[in-house]
């Protein structure tokens, strides 16, 4: 069709998706805007409500299944929309290279529920450039207990790096688990040990 005559040339994808979803945030068809984003500690999925950035997961290669958990928690109005992610991907990145010591832009944390959500909130109280132990997060939030509990809440963290789960050991100093991986959780904290003073 393109070699026919007057034949307009298609407009590329991505100006297509942009108005796309323009059109739906207009029409409030757009509940939960993502995109991918390559870093330093992979490729991410960010995805951001209304409210704020709701979730990073380490899956950006491959996001099928955050986007069905966006979908069934909060809407099936999910759709890509990278430039309404351009600040929150711009502060994930001055986080990750060091440049910003914290996540100042709105959060959103529909995700974060119970138990899980009073220790993301107890996170972000960690200060930068220091580390607490499973322990001390446990009996931060009230419950000396529940050491397995805090593991499994900051593995569920929605918000990881903005909410600095990295920043969580093992009462042994040594690193423990992490969403991203090992290898992400010491780049974060080399990153942060560096920049501390």
């Amino acid at each position: 069709m393109a070699d026919l005559p007057g034949a307009l040339p298609a407009p590329p994808l991505d100006a297509l998706r942009a108005r796309l979803a323009e059109r739906a945030a207009a029409a409030g068809l757009l509940d939960v805007a993502y995109r991918s984003l390559d870093t330093a500690l992979g490729t991410l999925l960010v995805a951001a409500t209304p409210a704020g950035l709701v979730s990073v997961t380490f899956d950006g290669a491959h996001p099928g299944q955050t986007l069905d958990r966006l979908a069934a928690e909060l809407s099936p109005r999910v759709l890509e929309a990278p430039a309404r992610l351009d600040d929150a991907a711009r502060r994930l990145e001055r986080l990750i290279a060091g440049r910003a010591r914290a996540f100042d832009g709105p959060l959103d944390l529909s995700l974060a529920r119970g138990f899980g959500r009073e220790v993301v909130e107890r996170l972000r109280e960690i200060p930068y450039g220091e580390t607490r132990s499973y322990a001390e997060v446990a009996a931060a939030v009230g419950s000396p207990r529940a050491v397995r509990a805090v593991g499994t809440a900051c593995r569920r963290n929605p918000l990881p790096i903005a909410i600095p789960c990295h920043r969580v050991v093992r009462s042994d100093g040594s690193l423990g688990q992490y969403a991203g991986g090992t290898e992400a959780k010491r780049l974060l904290l080399g990153v942060e040990a560096a920049r501390r003073g």
